[in-house]
Parts: structure tokens; C-alpha cells; sequence
């Protein structure tokens, strides 16, 4: 298979209109318009049923304490884990892409509803769990939420946009389900996958 993008290229930054928060002198980083980056695939494998999207922050700090505190920076070294941006099951075999802003435009209080077009579905995504504090923020944030790395992070944020080709037409996930969810419901059932990556930072 093969996948592109034409918000950004392969190992190039990504826009902020595509990001969740793009830096401000004034306050370090306020909100932005947050859509979900143009995608294209082709050259999917005979026998594909169903096509899973991901997209993954593999650079997200495993210590949230000093994150965005003033005073305070992440080193570049400090451990790093898998920050899940967006799931998007049961794409049909008949789509071939996926245009900007067609799944996220603006930054949603408390998330986007789960409802799409069948068979189409969203998962929850990462922002679920770290706003689930913040009682103007928190809900069950569905769908493309984009890049917002710590403004105090030396080190720039790589975001995989990984699709998989699937034996199956239906993914066996219900209801409120999580990317690990998906990775775990995929396994066995791919026949390919391709992924193309952007950057993003908010540090100065």
C-alpha cells in the first residue's frame, strides 16, 4: 500500500491548522482550528475488507509533573510513550481518501460526539483521559483530536498516521473503545499497513 498526505509531507512539520494548539507569545499557546489533515491511499491488497486508521504521538512524556509548567522544561531524554490522537474503524475498501477537515474542524469542549455515516466508526482518543479533570474540558473526546505537545518539551513530536489493511468487514470493538482497543481487535487480521509521519512542536 501507500499513503500521503497533502496538509504535509512525509518527515515534514505539520501545519497548525492542523494541530490542536499552535504557540502564542502572549499566553504560550492558545487553541487552533484543529482539523484532521488530508489523507490518500491506493494500491490496497486483494482480499482487503475494511481499512483501520490511526494516529499516534510515540514522543509523549510519561511524567505529566512539570509538563507546561513555567520554570520547568522536558529534556529531550526523559521516557517517552504512545499519546493516541485518532481512531477510525470500518473504513470501506470503495474510499480512497480522507479530506481536510472532513472529521475535526475547531477544538470541541468536552469532544465530538461518536456518530458518523455507517459503517464508518470513532473510537475515543487519549484527550479523553488526560482533560478528565478539568471539569470545562472533560468528556469522551471522539475522533481527530491534533497535535498540543507540551510547550515546555525539548523535544518535536512525531505523529504517525498509520493505516492497516483488514481480513475482516467489521471491526470487533463496540461502543466506547479506545485505540488500544483497535490494536488489540486488528490483531490476526492485517494483511498490510503503511503509515506517513509529521512533526510538531510548541517549544521555543
Amino acid at each position: 500500500m501507500k499513503i500521503w498526505s497533502d496538509s504535509f509531507k512525509d518527515g515534514a512539520a505539520i501545519p497548525g491548522e492542523f494541530a490542536f494548539a499552535v504557540r502564542d507569545k502572549a499566553t504560550k499557546v492558545r487553541l487552533s482550528s484543529n482539523k484532521n489533515p488530508h489523507l490518500a491511499w491506493s494500491d490496497v491488497p486483494s482480499g482487503t475488507e475494511s481499512l483501520v486508521l490511526l494516529c499516534i504521538d510515540g514522543d509523549a512524556p510519561t511524567d505529566g509533573t512539570h509538563v507546561n509548567q513555567e520554570g520547568h522544561t522536558l529534556p529531550a531524554s526523559m521516557p517517552r510513550a504512545d499519546f493516541y490522537h485518532w481512531s477510525l474503524v470500518d473504513i470501506p475498501t470503495t474510499r480512497t481518501s480522507i479530506a481536510a477537515g472532513e472529521f475535526s474542524s475547531e477544538v470541541t469542549p468536552k469532544g465530538k460526539p461518536a456518530s458518523l455515516p455507517a459503517p464508518l466508526r470513532h473510537g475515543i482518543n487519549d484527550y479523553t483521559g488526560w482533560f478528565a479533570g478539568d471539569k470545562d474540558m472533560a468528556g469522551d473526546y471522539y475522533g481527530y483530536d491534533g497535535p498540543c505537545p507540551p510547550w515546555n518539551d525539548e523535544r518535536t513530536h512525531h505523529y504517525i498516521f498509520r493505516l492497516y489493511a483488514l481480513d475482516i468487514p467489521r471491526l470487533p470493538v463496540e461502543g466506547r473503545f479506545t485505540c488500544q482497543d483497535v490494536l488489540q481487535a486488528i490483531h490476526g487480521h492485517i494483511l498490510d499497513e503503511v503509515q506517513v509521519i509529521g512533526s510538531y512542536s510548541l517549544f521555543e
